[in-house]
């Protein structure tokens, strides 16, 4: 769902980290995933390498959002298996992760999640896609002849992501999700602990109206019934003259 892209990219950005130029990396030099070809085709064409290092984190969102999020159809896929898929693409290209998705849900493996794909996904249980998919994607990784360098962090990867996408598909992102890292609301300190219910003692309940009359009303019956024996007091002291 788009509801969970901001929530799927940190997750994502967490597993790529900062700068890499590894000769034995495929993906060339890369800033927080995003190699310099896509930094060139959607942010800026004559990019260097001193231009990738300074990316900004909305430039980041852009390239994640147009040549994967989108590519494997992140905002319709359900909850869980959108962020599985879209890491899996990130990992290893969109047109990899939609089929082994695809074979996954026992449709036609063509590299493009359209409505058969939508549809199918929808009618199986997100954690089993999810767990299934994964295994896919880990049995692919360790074919790799890469396997030997990248395969701990990336068996490691696997896992994370598997555990992550089973809980989002049990509990869905809100959907007006905040950027990533919001500073804190400029409020009083009190105000946020008090949102929060953490530092300041509850307030000392009032009675309620009910209680409250009701000693009002018992109060009234005592000065009452000592008004009116006051009032017969000459009875009391001489009761012959009260008869």
């Amino acid at each position: 769902m788009d509801r969970n892209f901001t929530r799927a990219l940190a997750l994502v950005l967490e597993s790529e980290g900062g700068w890499s130029d590894k000769k034995a990396d495929p993906g060339g030099a890369t800033m927080k995933g995003v190699t310099l070809a896509n930094f060139r085709r959607y942010v800026k064409p004559d990019a260097g390498k001193a231009d990738l290092k300074k990316i900004s984190d909305a430039q980041v969102a852009t390239v994640y959002r147009r040549f994967y999020w989108d590519a494997v159809a992140g905002a319709e896929l359900p909850d869980g298996i959108d962020y599985a898929v879209f890491d899996f693409a990130v990992n290893s290209g969109p047109g990899r992760a939609a089929k082994y998705l695809q074979a996954v849900l026992g449709v036609a493996q063509d590299g493009r999640i359209g409505p058969a794909t939508l549809a199918a996904a929808r009618a199986k249980p997100a954690g089993v896609v999810i767990d299934t998919l994964c295994d896919a994607r880990l049995a692919f990784l360790e074919r790799l002849p890469t396997w030997p360098t990248f395969g701990k962090g990336w068996g490691a990867r696997v896992a994370s992501v598997r555990a992550e996408a089973l809980l989002i598909s049990a509990q869905p992102a809100v959907p007006s999700q905040p950027s990533l890292r919001s500073p804190e609301p400029d409020v009083a300190p009190s105000a946020v602990a008090a949102s929060r219910g953490h530092g300041v003692p509850p307030a000392t309940p009032s009675a309620p109206p009910a209680k409250a009359a009701g000693i009002f009303a018992l109060v009234a019956l005592v000065l009452g019934s000592a008004a009116a024996w006051f009032a017969h007091l000459p009875c009391h002291l001489l009761g012959a003259f009260c008869q």
